[in-house]
């Protein structure tokens, strides 16, 4: 039997608030293996970030190169995934699937090699040769295409893929992606000549990403959404009064 994933399209919204729905989703996952319970919160979240740079563990970022990216009108988030400093931002599709990997395999390297497969194989159907390379995420010849850092605890999931959709692209020419300086980034719109929106690109993903971890993803209920939601602006209220 196919294993089910909640898909939640969010839109466009900040870092922060994804985060926090990340986290929120990934505690009812640690709760339930906890207690012992045989619950799927698997959840795929699919967001349109404001422009932000965000970091990974490794974040080798100064101050006054903090300053200097604000300056430009984006945040900037220090953030527990892999990885190094990248660029989120409008035009670009971002995947974040929460999900059990013990409903699939124990093995971190496979579900990041799956979550470039999944990139690969969409590219394709474009008529988009991309590959992998000794560098994590996926690329066109010597360009980036799609960024891969994630983040697992007791083999739940967190972060993910960041795929260059339509988006402007400016934005990385202020940083080295992923710290890699003498390669470049691309997008689909860029290698197809086409405008390549977002709202093209998520059906053509989701079949991907259900072919490749054969799976079935759904809409994540209504109601499910708007108690998470409220959970989040919850704290987030909280958090502000405290300040």
């Amino acid at each position: 039997m196919q294993n089910l994933v909640k898909v939640w399209k969010l839109g466009l919204m900040s870092y922060d608030t994804a985060s926090k729905i990340q986290v929120a989703i990934a505690r009812k996952h640690l709760d339930a293996m906890m207690k012992g319970l045989e619950e799927n919160y698997d959840t795929l979240l699919l967001v349109e970030h404001k422009p932000v740079y965000t970091v990974g563990i490794r974040d080798e970022t100064t101050k006054d190169e903090i300053l200097r990216l604000r300056s430009l009108g984006a945040e900037f988030k220090k953030t527990n995934r892999g990885g190094l400093i990248t660029f989120h931002g409008p035009g670009q599709l971002v995947a974040y699937p929460i999900i059990n990997l013990k409903h699939y395999k124990t093995s971190v390297r496979w579900y990041v090699n799956n979550l470039e497969e999944t990139v690969i194989k969409m590219c394709e159907e474009l008529g988009i040769k991309a590959n992998r390379s000794q560098h994590t995420g996926v690329w066109v010849d010597d360009n980036k295409i799609a960024a891969i850092g994630i983040h697992a605890s007791r083999y739940v999931t967190t972060h993910g893929i960041s795929l260059n959709c339509d988006n402007d692209l400016s934005w990385f020419d202020h940083i080295d992606p992923c710290g890699i300086d003498d390669m470049g980034v691309t997008s689909i719109s860029k290698e197809t000549g086409l405008d390549y929106s977002i709202e093209k690109a998520i059906p053509l993903f989701l079949k991907t990403f259900n072919h490749t971890f054969g799976c079935k993803c759904v809409d994540l209920e209504v109601p499910v959404q708007e108690q998470i939601l409220n959970e989040v602006y919850s704290k987030l209220l909280t958090q502000n009064v405290a300040q």
